[in-house]
C-alpha cells in the first residue's frame, strides 16, 4: 500500500492509500480538486471514501466525488453528513473491497458528539480527535469524553502510525514544551518536525509510540503532567480533570 498526505485548505490533509492494482481510497476529502488531481497524477480509481465527522473542511468534497467515482463510502453515524453510504459505529469492523483492507471503527467522542476514527493496521486515520503533539477542540464533547477517547487510541499497539487530518504538530509543540519544558522525548520531537516543515515535508504519520512520550493528551498520569494540572485548575486529580485542564490550557494559549 502507498500512503499519500494530499495538501487542502492551509493546512489540512486529505489522506489517500493505493494499492499496486491502481485502487485507491480518501478519508475527510474536504474538497474535491486536489483528489482528482492526485488521482490522475498516479493514474488511480477512487474506490472507497473514509469520513470522520460532519466538519465542512472534512466533508466538502465527498458529494463531488461520490457522483463522478460511485466508491463504496463509510460515514459516522451524524445527520449532518448527507448522502448515501454505511454508517459505522464503534467495534465494527469493516471489509473494504477496493483497495482491499480491513478497517476497525473507533468512536472518539469530544471534537464532536459523533466522531470516529478508522484503524486499518498499521495506519489510524483520526480525524480531528488527535493531533501530533495535542488533540481536537472539545466543540460538542466533555473532558469525560476526551478521556475516553485518549484511551481508546492509547490501547493501540505502540507502531501504529497516527494519521491526524491536520498539520498543527509545531503549534501544538509550542504548548506541549509549556506543560512538560524538561521531556527530552518532546524537544526531539519538536526539533524533527522543524527539519521536515523547513523541507515543507508533513510532520505526519508519526508512531503512536512517540505520542506516547510527548504529547501531553496522552500523558494524563504522568507526574510532570498531573502537577500542571493541579497548578493551572484541575478541579480533581481524576485523568478526566486532567485532561479539562489541558484542553482549557491549550485553547487559552499562546505562544
Amino acid at each position: 500500500m502507498q500512503l499519500r498526505a494530499i495538501p487542502a485548505f492551509a493546512d489540512n490533509y486529505i489522506w489517500m492509500l493505493s494499492d499496486d492494482l491502481g485502487n485507491a481510497l480518501v478519508v475527510d476529502p474536504g474538497a474535491a480538486e486536489p483528489v482528482e488531481a492526485a488521482l490522475q497524477a498516479h493514474d488511480l480509481r477512487l474506490r472507497t471514501i473514509l469520513i470522520t465527522h460532519h466538519h465542512a473542511d472534512h466533508i466538502g468534497g465527498l458529494q463531488a466525488l461520490a457522483a463522478h467515482h460511485h466508491p463504496a463510502v463509510y460515514m459516522a453515524d451524524d445527520a449532518r453528513i448527507g448522502g448515501d453510504g454505511q454508517r459505522v459505529h464503534h467495534g465494527e469492523a469493516l471489509t473494504l473491497a477496493a483497495p482491499a483492507l480491513r478497517a476497525v471503527v473507533l468512536a472518539l467522542p469530544g471534537h464532536t458528539r459523533n466522531h470516529v476514527a478508522y484503524h486499518l493496521a498499521p495506519w489510524l486515520f483520526c480525524g480531528d480527535a488527535l493531533f501530533s503533539l495535542g488533540c481536537g477542540r472539545l466543540f460538542e464533547g466533555t473532558p469525560a469524553d476526551l478521556l475516553l477517547s485518549m484511551q481508546r487510541i492509547a490501547a493501540l499497539p505502540p507502531d501504529t502510525l497516527v494519521c491526524a487530518a491536520h498539520e498543527y504538530t509545531l503549534v501544538n509543540a509550542s504548548f506541549a514544551l509549556s506543560v512538560e519544558p524538561d521531556n527530552d522525548a518532546l524537544r526531539a520531537r519538536r526539533e524533527h518536525v522543524q527539519s521536515l516543515r523547513a523541507r515543507d515535508l508533513p510532520s505526519l504519520p508519526v508512531a503512536l509510540a512517540e505520542e506516547h512520550a510527548s504529547n501531553p493528551f496522552l500523558r494524563w498520569d504522568a507526574p510532570t503532567v498531573r502537577a500542571w494540572c493541579a497548578a493551572h485548575g484541575a478541579a480533581t486529580a481524576s485523568p478526566a480533570a486532567c485532561l479539562g485542564a489541558l484542553r482549557a490550557g491549550k485553547d487559552a494559549f499562546r505562544a
